[in-house]
């Protein structure tokens, strides 16, 4: 072999030795099939850590290279949908001004609204409602048309969330003209709801919701064969679900949305 004698004996050891992170590789990996390959070693380890693994995060990025796990997901960018119109309702002031920090639930939502290219030419249409607080969609409609309905019904479902907060609550949007509109406008001053909107044209200025729109596409969307119209919107009220519930958070120490409303409600009582 061209080598010491101690030394083939050596390699020959090292190969019929176990594999002593077996059980931490297995666990690995099956994190992230359970999140159809969406994490990163950096919530890979936050999520072993939640269930009482302890272990270095750089040796989880060394397992996942040796697994060969890395998030593949196609990206590519799309034509944004824009619901400006110009002035043709009441254009409100920049409340939030990118203050999307908060410690109090319900004190800040921000809403917008994004579509999705479906079979024969469809769309699908949807306007969620997020708590800037931890994140989490506390409502939203989806629809084949971009109607005020389709911003008003869930606007109706969030009013009766924060209608018992401490605090008075401001929603935030672009100026979109379902947000100028009067009927959405009266609808927040009857419930004592501040209204903010963006600067025209920026959208840094509701980055919260970008930002998931962002992961909803890059997640479930993007990359996948077009479906119709009903198959798509059991996909994104799944993923919804999944990114309240399950999906944890680096900023929110390793838990979901609801995981961290929940354990916040219970420090403060």
């Amino acid at each position: 072999m061209g080598i010491p004698e101690s030394s083939y004996h050596s390699h020959i050891k090292m190969i019929q030795k176990e594999n002593p992170d077996q059980e931490l590789e297995a666990c690995i990996l099956s994190i992230f099939e359970e999140n159809n390959g969406n994490y990163g070693y950096r919530r890979i380890h936050l999520e072993l850590r939640n269930r009482g693994h302890k272990v270095n995060h750089k040796k989880v990025q060394r397992i996942m290279k040796k697994l060969g796990l890395k998030e593949d997901k196609f990206i590519r960018k799309s034509r944004k949908y824009s619901s400006y119109k110009g002035t043709v309702g009441t254009i409100a002031k920049n409340r939030i001004n990118r203050r999307f920090y908060t410690n109090v639930c319900h004190q800040k939502l921000t809403t917008d609204i994004t579509e999705f290219k479906c079979l024969d030419g469809v769309k699908l249409y949807m306007n969620p409602i997020m708590d800037m607080f931890n994140g989490e969609i506390l409502s939203y409609g989806i629809s084949t048309r971009p109607t005020l309905e389709l911003a008003l019904n869930p606007l109706g479902e969030v009013l009766e969330i924060v209608e018992d907060s401490k605090y008075r609550t401001t929603i935030h949007s672009d100026q979109g003209w379902h947000y100028q509109h009067n009927k959405w406008v009266k609808k927040l001053k009857e419930n004592k709801i501040f209204q903010s909107m963006s600067r025209k044209g920026n959208c840094i200025d509701n980055s919260p919701m970008e930002n998931f729109f962002g992961l909803l596409k890059q997640e479930m969307y993007h990359g996948e064969e077009l479906c119709s119209f009903e198959d798509l919107k059991k996909k994104v009220e799944a993923y919804i679900a999944y990114y309240n519930i399950k999906r944890i958070k680096q900023k929110l120490t390793g838990m979901s949305p609801v995981q961290y409303r929940i354990h916040t409600s219970q420090l403060a009582a």
